[in-house]
Order: structure tokens, then C-alpha cells, then sequence
């Protein structure tokens, strides 16, 4: 069975959704059959495809006419590559929600779409059940990889920046409380082990997580991980 993160994640198990409407898809990528077999994948799943994109440019254009709730988005297309399209699309529609579709785990690709706001990716050979499952999951909201795949995106892929500050201008919102939750969520770290780590009720970590996202206008946990690497909160090879 095809895998959402890396074949080492030992964390991932089945991708579980909860009920909530079926969420407006636009697919975007170069290859005709892989456009046309997701919709048929979707479509039966009761899931609305409501529309198409070839290459970057119409998606961005196809995003702004159809203001779907998720694109799948193919990285590498002619054009305009995924990586402009999903700045463009999320730019113009910060409520959208961005899958990418690439064919290698741990793609650097995936780690920019990440920073630019992406909520995941899928490989392209990704078994029906999980494509509309994963499709789901992102419609409500939620981020689609698991904080410790996106951390090894980031330890991977993240160029540390030298002229960082030990306390950078974007943190400077944040509590100390707040910026403490940061760090933990940056290593991966769930909110029952946050509560556990802090001596926190999981309700507090909540509220506390909230106030983080809206802080710093965070998307998802898999953003939040990224942020913590790129402001020097975590530090790449020091979990």
C-alpha cells in the first residue's frame, strides 16, 4: 500500500476522517490520465471534482474562477510549476487548501510547498481509498502529514539562516508560554504530549495552540513545524 509520509514513519497507521461535507476539488497536473483518474477515484467517492488544470498558470486561473476547498497540485508542470501556483492560489484564497502530488517521498519540493502554505502531499501512485480519504481530511482543515514527516522535510531540506536573531521579529507576538508550545510542536510532538510535557490540561494546549496560529496566520500543524525550524526555535539535527 502506497504511504502519505515516509516509509519509516512508524506513527501513521489508517488516515481516519470524521464527517463533514464533501469538499469542492480542482486537480491540476500535466498528464491527461492522472487527471482524469482522480476524478473518476473522486467522483465515486461522492467527493465533487469541479474542475481541471494542465499546468500552473490555468490552475491559478481555474482556483480564482471555481474558488474550489482543495487543488491537488502537481509539483512539476510546464508553465508554471505547483510551487508558483500554490503562493498565487493561497495569495488570492487563503481558506484553500493545497495537496501536492509528487512521485518521491521526502521531495525538497514538498518541504517549499510546506513553507508557502501547502497542507501535505500525496504520492501519485496513492491507493483510491486514501486519495479521497486524504482529500476529506484537508477539506476540514486539518494538515495531512503528521508533524514528525514534516520535521524530517525540514531537517532535510531547511537552509539555516546565519543572520538569524536569537529572537526574530516574527516570534516577538508570542508569550514566552506560547513560544515554549512552538518549540515542542516544532519536534513533532502531539497536543496529549504537550499537556504531558507542560503539566497542561489538553484544553490548554488547545487554546494555546490556537493563539499561536493565529499569531503568526498559520495554517496547520505542518506549517507550525516549519516556522519553528525557520525562526531557529528547533534547530535541525538537535531534536
Amino acid at each position: 500500500m502506497t504511504t502519505l509520509g515516509t516509509p519509516h514513519d512508524d506513527s501513521r497507521g489508517p488516515l481516519v476522517t470524521t464527517a463533514a461535507a464533501a469538499p469542492r476539488v480542482l486537480i491540476a497536473d500535466d498528464q491527461t490520465l492522472i487527471r482524469t483518474g482522480f476524478r473518476l477515484i473522486l467522483t465515486a467517492r461522492g467527493i465533487d471534482v469541479v474542475g481541471e488544470a494542465a499546468d500552473g498558470a490555468e490552475a491559478v486561473a481555474e482556483a480564482r474562477r471555481l474558488r474550489p476547498d482543495v487543488v491537488l497540485m502537481d509539483i512539476r508542470m510546464p508553465t508554471m510549476d505547483g510551487l508558483e501556483a500554490t503562493r498565487r492560489i493561497l495569495d488570492d484564497a487563503p481558506d484553500c487548501r493545497v495537496l501536492m502530488l509528487t512521485t518521491f517521498d521526502l521531495d525538497q519540493y514538498v518541504y517549499r510547498a510546506l513553507s508557502l502554505g501547502a497542507s501535505g502531499f500525496l504520492l501519485k501512485d496513492v491507493t483510491p481509498q486514501h486519495l479521497a480519504a486524504a482529500v476529506r481530511l484537508v477539506g476540514t482543515g486539518d494538515a495531512l502529514l503528521a508533524p514528525s514527516i514534516t520535521r524530517r522535510l525540514v531537517e532535510r531540506f531547511a537552509v539555516p539562516d546565519t543572520d538569524q536573531q536569537p529572537t526574530p521579529e516574527r516570534l516577538s507576538a508570542l508569550t514566552p508560554r506560547e513560544r515554549e508550545v512552538l518549540t515542542l510542536l516544532g519536534k513533532g510532538l502531539s497536543n496529549t504530549e504537550l499537556a504531558t510535557e507542560l503539566t497542561l490540561s489538553e484544553a490548554t494546549v488547545k487554546s494555546h495552540v490556537a493563539r499561536i496560529f493565529a499569531k503568526l496566520t498559520l495554517r496547520d500543524r505542518a506549517q507550525a513545524v516549519v516556522v519553528a525550524y525557520e525562526t531557529g526555535l528547533v534547530t535541525p539535527g538537535h531534536p
